[in-house]
């Protein structure tokens, strides 16, 4: 999914003041971390991810693996924490990070 620059511009405004919600660290992309990653995807629909892997290529192939097996977007890498975005028309507004 493809964002527009003002879009993206939102949500990096709301995902400011977030804090990651899922580490990756040095065991890689297990299927239990993914699990994590899609179900705060569902829930929140915009969150953080830190990664602990060390180095830069390895870490963006993990930030390209989880936005393609989550069908997720890409709104903003900054060092090790990367604010990807999933819309989910049917999210809890309790739990949503948009719409609080």
């Amino acid at each position: 999914m493809n964002l527009a620059q003002s879009q993206k511009k939102q949500l990096r405004s709301i995902g400011h003041d977030l804090h990651p919600l899922v580490t990756v660290a040095g065991n890689g992309l297990s299927e239990n971390v993914m699990i994590e990653i899609n179900r705060a995807l569902f829930d929140h629909e915009l969150i953080k991810v830190k990664f602990s892997v060390g180095d830069r290529e390895v870490k963006n192939a993990l930030i390209a693996q989880v936005c393609k097996e989550s069908g997720s977007t890409l709104v903003q890498s900054i060092g090790n924490v990367a604010l990807v975005y999933l819309s989910n028309p049917n999210a809890d507004p309790k739990k949503s990070n948009l719409e609080r």
